[in-house]
């Protein structure tokens, strides 16, 4: 099994994050997915309209005698997390109104880069039951990288796709957990703040690869471990409490990863740059032959050096398909045919079969991930 450092791989381990990431390697995660304690403070039980009790947040977990010592708290497990981060990867902080902001100074602090905030729209949030404040319906995600000169993977295009070909917002709409998806022990929540399986999907799938570590400081009812899993990614968590290892743990081991060759980025794999002087120089387009239009109303010839000559043109297979159809610009790659004994063969089908021969093996440079400065 696969270890990092002192710890197996696609574990959840249960003790303090803050010491048991001083064993962790530096610049040896790709993702962290961080839910923090929010520091809520409640004050009083909560009631709702008919008297029943709000199973709210109260836990002793999530309790600090005092908004300095949350402070530090928070810079000690965000400043390991730089440390153990690699230069290519990003991290992911959630919170509220109660402690996003501070968090987001710490991070400022420390020296990570702010990519964006990230609002969960909560479809089904819980009503604010006194009437005295708006409705609270979201939370908020940090996105960060170690560093301003980071290098790290962003899906951009997957994530179009998946927004029906519409950029990926920052504003998510999605439902809070609910249903079969909530985890309960004799009929009770197993954890207070459970996050939803869509919203980790999200984050992990746009901001990671295959086989990449996914990290979890807090990993609670074990979603970030769970989805990494069905991912295809590799895991590590951490957690305190002894009920939610056994809870997480026993969820994980559930999930079924997805089949590798569904989880390829094929989207984002960019063609090589093939130009038309390579198929000359390889044979797939002979000098001297010449080049026809689809309705074989024009054509042109093909010079040693790439150019075409067109009567009194010469130029590339752009500028002269171009000043044919008396257009400022246009793909010479779909408006060029050569002659074979099949018949008419367009050029652009020539420089596919020139990169599945001569440039596959410089496809896995792409393939990965978009990276951004």
């Amino acid at each position: 099994m696969d270890k990092l450092g002192k710890y197996e791989l696609n574990s959840v381990y249960q003790g303090d994050s803050l010491e048991f990431m001083k064993d962790l390697p530096s610049n040896s995660i790709d993702l962290i997915f961080a839910d923090p304690p929010y520091n809520l403070q409640l004050q009083n039980e909560l009631y709702r309209p008919n008297q029943t009790k709000v199973d709210a947040v109260n836990d002793d977990w999530d309790k600090f005698s005092s908004i300095d010592e949350y402070d530090k708290f928070t810079y000690k497990w965000l400043k390991e997390c730089h440390r153990i981060l690699k230069d290519t990867g990003s991290i992911w902080v959630i919170g509220t109104y109660h402690n996003i902001f501070r968090v987001g100074k710490i991070i400022q602090d420390i020296g990570y880069w702010i990519l964006n905030d990230i609002v969960w729209l909560k479809t089904n949030p819980m009503p604010n039951f006194k009437g005295t404040r708006f409705n609270n319906a979201h939370e908020t995600l940090i996105w960060a990288t170690k560093s301003k000169n980071s290098n790290y993977t962003f899906h951009y295009h997957s994530m179009k796709v998946m927004n029906d070909d519409l950029q990926m917002r920052s504003d998510w709409l999605i439902p809070i957990c609910q249903g079969e998806e909530r985890i309960k022990v004799n009929g009770q929540k197993a954890h207070s703040t459970q996050k939803p399986e869509e919203l980790l999907y999200r984050v992990i799938i746009s901001t990671s690869n295959p086989d990449d570590i996914v990290f979890d400081p807090f990993s609670g009812s074990g979603t970030t471990a769970a989805v990494a899993k069905r991912l295809g990614r590799k895991f590590l968590a951490f957690e305190k409490e002894s009920f939610y290892v056994q809870v997480g743990s026993e969820r994980v081991e559930k999930i079924k990863p997805i089949e590798s060759s569904l989880l390829e980025y094929k989207i984002e794999k960019k063609k090589p740059k093939v130009p038309f002087g390579n198929l000359v120089e390889k044979g797939y387009i002979q000098i001297g032959e010449n080049l026809f239009s689809k309705d074989g109303k024009y054509k042109a010839q093909v010079q040693a050096d790439g150019s075409l000559v067109y009567g009194e043109i010469t130029g590339s297979i752009h500028k002269v398909s171009s000043t044919i159809l008396n257009k400022e610009s246009n793909n010479g790659w779909t408006f060029w045919y050569v002659k074979r004994q099949d018949g008419m063969i367009c050029i652009d089908e020539l420089r596919c079969d020139y990169e599945i021969k001569f440039s596959m093996r410089s496809n896995d440079i792409h393939s990965k991930s978009y990276v951004y400065m």
